[in-house]
């Protein structure tokens, strides 16, 4: 097995954009399979801060290749100021070492009015989307009508898929009694932007095929969490692809088995609008968000905080059979007198060890807790297992008895080399190998 998926198991934010910079020192490529720019990773190299939103971690690394599968909504825009970005820092990045997969539906102006504009509509109902259009092209590529790279290298094709797109979108807009948007406009939009991306144009489906056949090693690098999946979270208050494992495969192009790693934040955050059962409005809830800094890497929004709720965990892990987890942001807690565990919920007199899907049973959900005493001492940047508070250890130990797994890695802080290796394991052999 060369093949990792790294994938958040709670609403996003859990670092998973660390966890895949460290992994991907032993690796050969990274692929990125769902989302857009609505999502953001922030790495920390020699105090020098990195924000990601559509590139791979692995841009961070010399020598590594960085893929953005079919499965992802780009915006071309968005991700040439990020590349531009980059070369200001002196990342080298060309065709080379980032290839697009030809199938990505491309995010245009359109959408992003779009998504406003119905955003504004649901003035008392809002998801509390970022705004970057992602939802909309989604809705557009399902709907069969979606711009995607490879149209931009066939004027002919371009216009009779700009037909079709504007048709869609007019008839809404003029029903809201907004301006039509004309074609020439978006044709413009295009052509400023085709030359500098099509370039990093491929068949990334039949690349990641040769590469496997070569023995290569790949880290599959998920956005958003596990509970803002359109399938299996929050559902509305959602994103709008599937963040769970298998989407993988799907927004990749490679059909095979690989080894799956779980990012978990040490208690629990979501941005937006949605149900959160253990939702600290609160003392601690204030001291998670000041010591955690927890505002959204792309939105800058304030993230909810609360304590970490197993039950979702445990969930999560069934879903895309998670191996191995990564408990990341430990240190966040060093402060606390006393720490909690979600271990299953309450409604109207029932028991729940599972989130339902309904909706109005998930707002009313009470959380059940397991109280742990804190260990009331600083981790931060701690590197050696042998120097953790044993409160700590008993914490990291109930987790692992509650979600069902082991937990491989824990993160200590905000830099690269904040890790702890609890259980080994590494790239061996051409052979993904836990012990």
């Amino acid at each position: 097995m060369n093949n990792i998926v790294i994938i958040g198991l709670q609403w996003g934010d859990e670092g998973k954009g660390k966890v895949v910079d460290y992994l991907s020192e032993n690796a050969d490529v990274v692929v990125r399979f769902q989302g857009g720019n609505n999502a953001g990773h922030t790495i920390v190299i020699d105090d020098e801060v990195y924000k990601l939103n559509l590139l791979p971690s692995a841009v961070l690394r010399a020598g590594k290749i960085s893929i953005i599968g079919n499965g992802v909504a780009l915006d071309p825009y968005a991700l040439i100021s990020e590349i531009e970005s980059l070369k200001i820092k002196r990342m080298n990045i060309d065709p080379h070492n980032l290839m697009i997969s030809e199938s990505c539906p491309l995010v245009l102006s359109v959408h992003k009015e779009k998504e406003k504009l119905f955003e504004n509509l649901n003035k008392n109902y809002k998801i509390g989307t970022t705004n970057k259009g992602i939802g909309p092209c989604y809705e557009d590529k399902v709907g069969r009508r979606a711009i995607r790279l490879c149209d931009l290298e066939d004027a002919d094709e371009l216009n009779k898929r700009l037909d079709t797109l504007l048709n869609y979108h007019n008839t809404i807009r003029k029903g809201l009694s907004c301006r039509v948007i004309k074609k020439e406009k978006i044709l413009r939009e295009i052509k400023e932007i085709a030359e500098k991306i099509l370039p990093y144009r491929k068949p990334v489906w039949k690349i990641l095929g040769n590469l496997v056949k070569e023995g290569k090693k790949i880290i599959f690098e998920g956005a958003q969490g596990t509970f803002l999946d359109i399938d299996h979270g929050t559902y509305p208050f959602v994103t709008s692809s599937n963040t769970i494992v298998s989407q993988a495969m799907t927004g990749s192009g490679l059909s095979s088995n690989a080894y799956v790693i779980g990012v978990v934040k040490a208690y629990t955050t979501r941005v937006g609008n949605g149900p959160f059962p253990t939702e600290q409005k609160n003392e601690i809830g204030n001291s998670l968000f000041t010591i955690g800094k927890e505002l959204g890497t792309v939105s800058n929004r304030k993230r909810r905080c609360g304590w970490l709720d197993a039950v979702l965990v445990r969930q999560a892990v069934q879903l895309s059979g998670v191996s191995g987890i990564v408990l990341t942001k430990l240190d966040v807690l060093d402060s606390l007198d006393k720490i909690k565990i979600c271990t299953g919920y309450q409604y109207s007199g029932k028991m729940y060890d599972y989130l339902s899907a309904s909706h109005s049973i998930q707002e009313e959900l009470e959380p059940i807790y397991e109280e742990f005493p804190g260990w009331k001492k600083s981790t931060r940047g701690e590197k050696l297992a042998e120097k953790l508070p044993i409160n700590l250890v008993k914490y990291i130990r109930r987790v692992e008895e509650l979600v069902g797994i082991p937990i491989h890695l824990i993160s200590t802080g905000p830099k690269r080399e904040d890790i702890i290796k609890l259980k080994d394991f590494e790239f061996s052999e051409g052979v993904f190998v836990s012990y």
